[in-house]
């Protein structure tokens, strides 16, 4: 699958979440061609705030893969870019690229990613290769979407932000 497909993908389970009432946040986990978790961010329905929609697929995908060899590369893709805990979550079960929509400027872990110091010790915990801005329009459109129905929240106002956030190279 191509990174615009998996992207999409991840779009549409962002999709199934906001028709709930969650956050559009959705990702997908990818092996050998095939998607085997896909998950939505389920904060309100679960009442808990660790349920991002990464982590949910990571797990479910984790359950799948278990700890033996791999005999093809880990992908996940989310319509908002990674945070710092599913960014950590990722590095563990061993994620070989991820691919997002829009960047999350105040949590988003594409930056540390790119600092990462590797170790001797861990030469395998070491931050995945990220690519973001794929679809990243309809990912804003999912934002702004989103803020026209949620309740005025926290969240409400982050995603405000992201929904405005200017195209890259516009003029200021």
């Amino acid at each position: 699958m191509t990174p615009d497909e998996l992207v999409a993908a991840a779009i549409a389970a962002a999709e199934d979440g906001m028709a709930g009432g969650e956050l559009p946040i959705g990702a997908v986990v990818e092996t050998g061609g095939s998607i085997i978790a896909t998950a939505f961010t389920q904060d309100q329905t679960q009442q808990r705030r660790l349920i991002h929609a990464d982590l949910v697929a990571m797990i479910s995908a984790d359950r799948q893969l278990g700890l033996g060899p791999r005999p093809h590369p880990v992908r996940l893709a989310v319509n908002l870019e990674p945070c710092l805990m599913c960014l950590g979550a990722a590095m563990a079960l061993k994620v070989d690229e991820i691919y997002y929509g829009l960047e999350s400027p105040a949590d988003g872990g594409t930056r540390l990613a790119a600092s990462w110091p590797a170790h001797p010790d861990l030469p395998w915990y070491r931050p995945p290769r990220m690519t973001g801005g794929i679809r990243r329009s309809e990912v804003r459109d999912q934002f702004r979407r989103y803020c026209q129905t949620a309740p005025d929240s926290g969240f409400r106002r982050w995603s405000h932000t992201l929904a405005r956030l200017p195209d890259p190279g516009a003029p200021c």
